[in-house]
């Protein structure tokens, strides 16, 4: 995937971003909304090693630029029978609640319905991010319940999750 939309790009991952996803992805106060606040344990070659094995038909890392400048990730995993599962982090923290991660879904729903053929697309998000919640809201995801307590994060403690899915029409 390669979509730009005046000054945003959603880009495919490479091996070559290997290290720019591992910079985020072990930085806890990134990574703390998605129930790893220590950050991840993985190392920049095993991070390529998965990168390499991406494809549009199985699942795909992208990263999100603003200005040819790195900001964030989301990615997209075919879970069969045209759904999709999708997730978005805007890592850098002084472009967050600037409205960027409205029009990056919006560039990837287009993509995901529109030359993807995908039927409907779903995602959670943790009942806490009530930012995300607003988001996927605004951009017109439904929300199907909320699973309590369903994971623990790293720390043990116990998280629940906000189901949503938006249906092509």
């Amino acid at each position: 995937m390669n979509v730009s939309e005046n000054n945003l790009t959603i880009r495919n991952a490479s091996p070559k971003d290997a290290a720019l996803l591992g910079g985020w992805w072990r930085d806890g106060a990134i990574m703390a909304h998605a129930g790893f606040p220590n950050g991840l344990a993985v190392t920049d070659e095993e991070i390529a090693a998965s990168l390499a094995m991406d494809s549009d038909e199985t699942r795909r890392r992208l990263i999100i630029e603003l200005d040819r400048i790195p900001i964030g990730e989301m990615n997209f995993d075919n879970r069969g029978d045209g759904t999709v599962n999708i997730g978005i982090k805007i890592c850098r923290a002084d472009l967050r609640e600037k409205g960027l991660g409205t029009r990056f879904l919006h560039m990837l729903i287009g993509e995901l319905f529109g030359n993807m053929g995908y039927k409907k697309i779903v995602l959670d998000t943790n009942l806490n991010n009530t930012r995300a919640q607003h988001v996927y809201e605004k951009v017109g995801f439904r929300k199907l319940g909320v699973r309590k307590n369903c994971w623990e994060n790293q720390l043990g403690e116990l998280q629940s999750c906000v189901d949503y899915e938006l249906v092509r029409s």
